[in-house]
């Protein structure tokens, strides 16, 4: 009998081993002995036994012998006899129908085990690759049967898998054989077709539907099994051939398996990958392997699989990589196909991918679509890559270009195209890449006319499949090409505008600023002078100066600019009272002429018109436009008869839509609303809105009040449904009238007070549900820039216009923010997410400012509440409707409603939130609006809430929460910068704001850093926080070209200066830490004044009286300090001379006014005067006597101190000038630098006179006296170092001119010299005889070229006196060069004034030239004209 016919009688059999061995109640021969009763059994046995279920019987011995058998028949193990005696029957039976058949017992076991894995399949229907739970039962079951005869050497797992691979064997049941060690993968991947087999299997895994979670992690585990035994076999090197086959099968399995996934990627929706896919995906996470594979084997199947996505399938060509680029962006790209290129790249670094992909790419053919996408996910992911990516293009262009390889060309720019697809935050863009690869000189192309004829026709071979963007750039910034080959780039821009033209797409209407890319929104490549106008109002709102590209494109982009720049600009609006940047930018366009006259003309009525229409009556609007609004008002009366009979939602959103169709219908979207506004921009200055619209958004905003109050009779918030939320999400669909409405709630916030009670309610739910949906909403910018952030949510921008200035207004804010709290508190517990998703951050931090202001009972629950606890919640339903009901309430007033809201400890542990903290700057910048006439608090109740505020709430709380930490040094810097903030963002300052009682704040705390720094002995302290911290704000360099920066700092300064003023003086000079004889630490004040307040000085060389007075008294009261307080201040006077001199010119110019207080001052804290005291008494005594033409002794005192004095008696003597001129009888012999910084004082004198726009009569009486000065001082050259200092010994005296005067004056000096040449007459003959005259004209007369051409000239205040000095100036300079000797200047120096002058003024250059030729003789001859030509045809300056 065959093993196949055994099987088949085995199967009649119906008896069961329990059953033969059960208990019989028959009747029976009762056998003699023992052996018989053995002999029997077994007889019986035999004649019944199957051995299949014999099989599957013993596998389950346990299990079967309990039920089958009395339960006493266990032994001490636990085991059944039973079991024992089915496992020794099962081999024995075996062995016997192995010898009956005559064939090996293991083998025998095999095919029966076989023949039951393939009976239970048939039995159950089975035809995937996974088991249901019951036949997965029985499986291991029969495994572990399998497991116990292998131990006894009666089974072969060999012969198992040549007879299961007949029978197309289960993957689960692979899995299992390999699990239980009876059959190892590894084992079975030499069969043929088994790859096939394997893939197969795979395929039917991954697509299964899993419905339980068991079933998806036994697939998972049959998956990573299987492909950790495929990749170690398949990616491990191994010498052996045979294990060489197995190898490849294994990476054939793998292969098949990755091209099916990606298959399934071209025709899956990219929002919902395939399932199966997505499974497969899931084999390439690293953890899968753990320890099973190496890092080498691993790394190198990644390797493997990456080469294989690259190269899968290339069917597109080059030119269609080209063409459909912009298709294959990140943002474009499958989900799975994304996750795959991460999950397979992240064992290497990017150096190590880039350089695997341009292998590939220099070697394979590859599919184009997935090389960008890879990159393209690398760029995005991984910030590293921008920096490999740069290195990559750069040795593909040199070795394209050293090879003229066009292969890599194209590949160097698909790759710089696809990284700027992905923006600038990523990659920069592809006309900045171009520029920098083709723009200049050092460009690839720039060796040699062969690599320029290689690039220009690999351009035009381009021309045909680049898109549109790309040729612009190309025509717009073209490479460098020398002159003799301009030819080859024009018949380029010819063919590039050919194909331009054939696509319908012109070359002017490229915007100034556009991004070329395939990233570029629609807003800005559909409208880029959109884009250009804001862009360029920003840069001159930044610089004060109109962009370089506005003007480039004036000149160059004409067309553009008029037909498409110009007309954005100019499009008419309602004029805002005070001018924004706008109207600034559009003035200096005009002043530049720029603009044509009846352009800005048409522009002008236009705006006139647009401000008569905005001011007509809304009723007006309304009758014209009847039709359209009564259908509007029809549907919003529909909506609340819905709301009110309770209607479900599905009604509700079927209205909604027929509301919105209305709204559409009365205002339409224009193409340029649907895309070109993704930013809305809010102007503090309320821009009027159109009638038509403002008319529709008023009537929106009166229905949705209308319906939350019908909807708030019916029911509370959280069972109101989502009627709220759909109907702001309609609004925001309808984008201009959205934007409208923006616009009008800001107004309507603004105006607070005046709103009704249910107008409140409605704006309340209207912010908490614009918040809630605020991922939808367009962002939302607050105009100027600098006021607040620039750009946040709907919400919170809406938030920033409650105000709190006036005790009606904080009245108002506290109700719309309580209103607004419970309101978001009901919406949370009904959709079951935190209370921080309803609640903007802006308008909690109202309510915490508002709330401890306004009720001092709730003081101490705000500390307590900030003290870092966070109290358990419980959504309490009733507590919920409590609050809400109190809100409602006709009859409540505001402070019920916020104890009602306050006992919720959800509302109170929204403080835990960083964006709902309140810090203590934003409460001093709230705290600083506030108009003390009109506040709620009484001068006392301000004073003691603001100590609370201070002392128990911020000063101990943490710095992360907001907070000062416990550090009153940290406070006040918080206070400062509140106050020097308020004052660059407001206007100057009034009687009424509460800057005063915050000033009292900060100096309650200044003293009490005084006091405990003496009490604990620590007054010996470096440095001082008031000194860094203003380093700090005014850490900015002067800079003539940023008039915005300069005026900046002037009020930043100005308004600390007040702060300083506040501050008892003593505390702004310390004690040095090592004493010594310089016992006072001076070093930050100098510092301060040096650097900081002589640049805002006005006039120039001298600080403010006050000022000057504070930081003199800081001195000697800080002198008490020390041992002796009057060698202290004679030490600090010294030093002030001579390294901060403006402190002292500033001391001796308001000496008449501050002479009293400093004496008395010094009296009172010192006992006696300081020497230097003493010696400004003596100094204006002797100017005194002077300035009366007498000749009194000289004080010994510094001669920059001694012409400040005289030249404050001069002036304060009045008279005219002549009679000054009288008495000016000091000697330029003994007395020349008196005179030279007399001449210093006047000189600002007269550039002050210029700069402040003041008489005539003034400006010529500076300029009279320091021509007079100057005819004294011409045969010396000391007065030449005012102007120009090249830094010899003499003229280091003269130095500290620059530490006197500001920036500006230091700048227009070259205006100031040529005005007192010009206006000096015959002095010009002896200056040009003194050493260094001819030098320093022509330097000052080069800087003066300079300061005109960048317009620095423009604070003068005449408009032609700059043009008629620039004529003068060259007259001066040109009979300066004639009549000075050559020997006047060394060659170098004639070389370099040569070289500046010719390229700002040819003419003087020339003269130079000849001068330097005549110098020295032997140089080559020159064409240029003689000196006496050139003087006499010396142009003038229009």
């Amino acid at each position: 009998m065959s093993l196949e016919e055994l099987s088949a009688s085995q199967y009649t059999q119906t008896k069961t081993f329990a059953s033969l061995i059960a208990h019989r109640d028959v009747k029976r021969r009762r056998l003699q002995s023992k052996q018989e009763l053995h002999e029997a059994a077994l007889q019986l046995l035999i004649q019944n036994q199957n051995l299949l279920e014999l099989f599957r019987e013993t596998a389950s011995g346990s299990k079967t012998g309990e039920n089958g058998c009395d339960q006493r028949t266990k032994d001490v193990h636990g085991q059944t006899a039973v079991g024992k005696i089915g496992i020794s029957l099962l081999e024995r039976e075996l062995r016997r129908e192995a010898e009956q058949l005559r064939v090996p017992v293991e083998v025998l076991s095999a095919q029966v085990l076989v023949d039951m894995l393939i009976d239970l399949r048939q039995q159950e229907g089975g035809l995937s690759a996974m088991l249901c739970s019951n036949e997965r039962a029985q499986v291991s079951v029969l495994l572990k049967a399998a497991r116990q005869l292998l131990t006894v050497g009666a089974f072969s797992p060999k012969h198992l898998w040549q007879n299961y691979w007949k029978a197309q064997p289960v993957l689960e049941v692979v899995y299992y054989l390999h699990a239980e060690k009876l059959l190892l993968l590894k084992d079975t991947l030499s069969e043929s077709g088994v790859s096939v087999w394997l893939v197969a299997q795979l395929q039917s895994l991954c697509a299964s539907r899993v419905t339980e979670e068991a079933e998806g992690e036994v697939r998972q585990q049959v998956l990573s099994t299987v492909v950790c035994e495929l990749v170690r076999v398949g990616f491990h090197k191994v010498p052996d051939s045979a294990d060489s086959a197995v190898s490849e099968n294994c990476s054939s399995v793998l292969d098949h398996m990755l091209s099916w996934m990606l298959d399934s990627l071209v025709d899956t929706d990219n929002s919902q990958p395939e399932p199966a896919a997505g499974v497969w995906l899931c084999v390439y996470e690293t953890s899968l392997f753990g320890a099973l594979v190496s890092e080498d084997t691993l790394r190198g199947f990644f390797r493997h699989t990456l080469t294989h996505i690259l190269t899968h399938q290339p069917r597109l060509r080059v030119s269609d990589a080209v063409a459909m680029q912009s298709q294959w962006s990140f943002a474009k790209a499958a989900p799975l196909l994304t996750s795959l290129f991460r999950k397979v790249c992240v064992l290497f670094s990017m150096e190590e991918v880039l350089v695997h992909l341009q292998q590939v790419l220099e070697t394979l053919e590859v599919n184009w679509q997935n090389v960008l996408s890879c990159l393209s996910t690398l760029l995005v992911y991984h910030t590293h890559t921008q920096a490999c990516l740069k290195e990559m293009l750069s040795r593909l262009l040199s070795s394209a270009f050293h090879t003229y390889d066009v292969e890599k060309m194209i590949t160097a720019f698909l790759l710089a195209r696809q990284g700027a697809l992905e923006g600038l935050a990523v990659f920069p863009s592809y006309s900045d890449w171009f520029k920098m690869a083709f723009g200049g000189t050092s460009g690839y192309h720039g060796n040699s006319k062969k690599s320029l004829l290689f690039l220009m026709k690999f351009l035009s071979d381009l021309v045909p499949f680049d898109p549109p963007q790309y040729l612009k750039v190309h025509i717009m910034h073209p490479p460098y090409i020398t002159g003799k080959h301009r030819a080859l780039l024009q018949e380029y821009v010819s063919l590039a505008k050919t194909r331009l033209s054939d696509l319908k797409v012109s070359v002017d209407e490229m915007g100034l600023y556009e991004v070329v890319s395939g990233a570029v929104s629609e807003a800005q490549s559909q409208c880029p002078a959109q884009w250009d106008v804001e862009k360029a109002v920003t840069l001159f709102q930044s610089t004060g100066r109109i962009p370089a590209t506005v003007m480039e494109a004036s000149i160059f982009r004409r067309p553009y600019f008029l037909t498409r720049f110009l007309p954005v600009l100019l499009m008419p609006r309602v004029l805002p009272q005070e001018p924004d940047a706008k109207m600034a930018f559009i003035d200096a366009l005009r002043k530049a002429e720029k603009i044509p006259a009846s352009v800005f003309s048409s522009y002008s009525e236009a705006c006139l018109r647009e401000r008569q229409e905005g001011g007509t009556v809304l009723g007006d609007s309304l009758e014209k436009e009847g039709t359209p609004h009564v259908d509007v008002q029809t549907q919003l009366q529909q909506l609340r008869r819905l709301l009110t009979a309770g209607a479900n939602e599905g009604d509700i959103r079927a209205q909604l839509s027929r509301l919105s169709q209305a709204l559409g219908n009365v205002c339409p979207d224009s193409p340029e609303d649907q895309t070109n506004h993704t930013v809305i921009r809010l102007t503090l200055d309320l821009p009027t809105i159109s009638h038509t619209v403002a008319s529709v958004v008023d009537l929106v905003l009166r229905g949705f009040c209308q319906c939350v109050l019908d909807a708030c009779r019916v029911s509370p918030p959280h069972r109101q449904g989502q009627w709220a939320s759909m109907f702001l999400r309609m609004l925001v669909g309808q984008q201009k009238l959205y934007t409208a409405l923006i616009l009008r709630t800001f107004q309507l916030l603004h105006q607070g007070p005046s709103l009704a009670a249910a107008h409140v309610l409605g704006l309340a739910v209207f912010l908490v549900e614009m918040h809630a949906c605020r991922e939808v909403c367009p962002l939302v910018e607050l105009l100027p820039c600098s006021l607040r952030s620039a750009r946040m949510s709907p919400a919170e921008a809406l938030s920033t216009a409650l105000l709190s200035s006036t005790a009606s207004h904080m009245q108002f804010s506290l109700r719309l923010s309580v209103a607004a709290l419970c309101y978001a508190r009901c919406r949370s517990i009904s959709q079951r997410e935190e209370l921080n998703h309803w609640v903007p951050g802006r308008l909690h931090k109202q309510l915490l400012f508002l709330m401890p202001r306004l009720l001092p009972e709730t003081r101490a629950s705000v500390v307590t509440m900030v003290d870092g606890s966070v109290f358990s919640e419980g959504a309490d339903e009733e507590e919920c409707l409590s609050a809400w009901m109190s809100v409602t309430d006709s009859s409540g007033d505001v402070r019920s409603s916020v104890r009602a809201m306050w006992k919720h400890t959800a509302i109170r542990n929204l403080w835990s939130h960083p964006e709902h903290q309140l810090s203590f700057s934003e409460w001093l910048t709230a705290e600083l609006k506030v108009q003390r006439s009109e506040d709620a608090l009484s001068e006392s109740e301000r004073q003691v809430y603001e100590r609370w505020v201070c002392l128990q709430w911020f000063l101990p709380l943490d710095v992360a929460n907001g907070g000062c930490g416990g550090s009153s040094v940290t406070a006040c810097k918080h206070i400062i910068n509140a106050v020097l903030d308020t004052g660059l963002l407001s206007a100057p300052e009034h009687t009424h704001s509460c800057r005063v009682d915050v000033l009292s704040r900060l100096q309650e705390l200044v003293w009490e850093l005084e006091f405990v720094r003496i009490h604990r002995k620590t007054e010996r302290e470096e440095g001082h926080f008031l000194w860094d911290l203003m380093a700090q704000r005014c850490s900015v360099t002067s800079d003539p070209e940023n008039i915005s920066i300069e005026l900046e700092l002037q009020r930043t300064l100005h308004t600390f200066n007040s702060v300083i003023l506040a501050l008892p003086a003593v505390v702004l000079v310390r004690v040095c830490a090592a004493g010594g004889r310089n016992p006072l630490d001076l070093k930050a004040l100098m510092e301060h004044i040096n650097n900081h307040q002589r640049r805002v000085c006005c006039p120039a060389a001298a600080l403010s009286c006050s000022l000057t007075g504070h930081f003199l008294s800081a001195v000697f009261s800080a002198s008490v300090k020390c041992d002796s307080p009057v060698e202290a201040a004679n030490i600090a006077l010294s030093q002030l001379s001579l390294k901060c001199p403006l402190l002292l010119v500033s001391v001796a110019h308001w000496w008449r006014r501050l002479s009293p207080m400093l004496c008395s001052l010094c009296e009172r804290v010192m006992g006696e005067q300081p020497a230097l005291i003493q010696l400004l008494r003596e100094c204006h005594e002797w100017a005194s006597r002077a300035a009366q033409g007498l000749s009194p002794a000289v004080p010994p005192a510094p001669p920059l101190l001694l012409a400040v004095c005289l030249h404050c008696a001069l002036e304060q003597q009045g008279g005219s000038t002549e009679h000054i001129k009288a008495n000016l009888t000091l000697s330029p012999e003994r007395h020349k630098q008196v005179l030279v910084f007399l001449m210093f004082f006047y000189t600002t004198d007269l550039l002050s006179a210029h700069l402040r726009s003041q008489e005539e009569k003034i400006v010529s009486h500076a300029k009279d006296l320091s021509v007079h000065l100057l005819t004294l001082l011409v045969d010396s050259s000391d007065w030449l170092s005012l102007f120009h200092q090249s830094g010899s010994g003499q003229e280091n005296v003269f130095q500290c001119v620059t530490m006197v005067t500001t920036d500006v004056n230091i700048r227009l000096m070259p205006f100031a010299f040529f005005s007192i040449l010009a206006a000096a007459g015959g002095v010009l003959d002896r200056a040009v005889r003194v050493p260094r005259f001819l030098h320093t004209a022509v330097t000052l007369y080069v800087a003066l070229l300079r300061l005109f051409l960048h317009g620095h000239t423009a604070p003068i205040s005449s408009e032609t006196l700059p043009l008629q000095l620039l004529a003068r100036a060259q007259r001066i300079v040109l009979n300066s060069i004639q009549q000075s000797p050559i020997s006047s200047l060394s060659h170098s120096q004639w070389s370099k004034v040569q070289a500046d002058c010719e390229e700002l003024d040819p003419e003087v250059g020339s003269a130079l030239s000849m001068m330097l030729h005549a110098s020295n003789p032997d140089l080559p001859p020159d064409l240029n004209p003689s000196l006496d030509a050139i003087f006499s045809s010396s142009r003038s300056f229009p």
